[in-house]
């Protein structure tokens, strides 16, 4: 068949295949007791479209166009622990990081589960062992490395760093505030919880810093407060940015660290955890438990208590013990 009818005529008979396959292997079920066997292609298309929301969802695609090669139309059932392994080892010998492969293994994971917990197409889930990797030290600035920084930062990024370490805000946060969320009068700016990483919305105070931060901009763009000549900045960790912290003499530091550095200030000059949680958006009080060691103040009431039995210990003279022994000679 010919001209526009052509496509149409194809569409119709793949829906009748699949609704022919669909009606077969519900008689296979209903009087067999077989189930389908679904592919991994299929489970992707049902997950992506269950998980489109999520913040991850580009580099979730990147995974899957490079496990596209490895899994394709494998049947769910046959990928094993076996199968998992000689991806994870294609994987390392790409020269990528364990980190990258276990973020790999986790989207393997997901969609397998959700395959066998929303839609019952699989019975069990492979075990998957991650990788090791490295602790890093949490990394944040001293003061004084904080003023060499801002020294070498053009100025709108000077701006949007010392905004950032007045208020703790994430850097898409910052890059995309809007004169709409900042109220001066009251001394407060907010984050939409769809702009948030928790998904919930932050209020956030601004100390005199960020107040005059924020002044300094007005007039400068009608919708966004941030700019560079005129436009919206889009990304504050770039090449300038780069070029400032090798001026500054600072190494392994990224602009997210300044958020850490935010929150490292806090807890130093004795800011709960508890309200940290609050200023700065986090979902959960265990995050913030990487902060907890900077902050010794709670622990001081309690140092001395092992002081009294180790100076006793020093000073008194410490006799023997007084043991009865049987006198052998009667």
């Amino acid at each position: 068949m010919s001209g526009q009818w052509g496509p149409l005529y194809q569409i119709k008979q793949e829906a009748q295949e699949l609704h022919d396959r669909l009606k077969a292997e519900a008689w296979r079920v209903k009087n067999l007791g077989d189930k389908p066997r679904y592919t991994w292609q299929e489970a992707v298309i049902r997950w992506l479209t269950e998980q489109s929301h999520k913040k991850s969802i580009r580099d979730d695609k990147m995974h899957l166009r490079w496990l596209n090669q490895h899994l394709k139309s494998t049947k769910l059932g046959e990928i094993n622990r076996a199968k998992i392994d000689a991806i994870k080892s294609a994987k390392l010998c790409e020269g990528v990081s364990n980190a990258t492969v276990n973020r790999m293994l986790a989207l393997i994971r997901s969609i397998l589960n959700s395959a066998k917990n929303n839609r019952e197409w699989l019975e069990t889930v492979p075990t998957m062992k991650l990788l090791p990797e490295p602790k890093k030290r949490l990394r944040w600035l001293t003061k004084e490395e904080a003023r060499r920084l801002l020294t070498e930062l053009p100025e709108h990024l000077e701006a949007m760093a010392r905004f950032t370490l007045a208020t703790g805000l994430r850097e898409s946060n910052v890059t995309g505030l809007q004169w709409s969320q900042i109220d001066m009068l009251r001394r407060r700016a907010w984050i939409h919880a769809d702009q948030a990483k928790a998904e919930k919305a932050i209020g956030v105070p601004l100390n005199d810093e960020a107040l005059a931060i924020i002044q300094l901009q007005v007039g400068r763009h009608d919708m966004y407060v941030f700019t560079y000549e005129g436009e919206p900045v889009t990304r504050a960790n770039n090449h300038a940015w780069r070029k400032a912290l090798v001026r500054a003499g600072i190494s392994d530091f990224r602009w997210h660290n300044l958020r850490h550095t935010w929150a490292s200030w806090h807890v130093q000059n004795g800011t709960p955890l508890h309200v940290l949680k609050e200023l700065g958006g986090w979902a959960e009080l265990i995050m913030l438990l990487r902060y907890a060691h900077l902050s010794s103040k709670h622990l001081a009431e309690y140092a001395g208590n092992s002081t009294a039995i180790e100076t006793n210990l020093l000073h008194e003279e410490i006799k023997p013990p007084q043991i009865e022994t049987p006198n052998l000679l009667n």
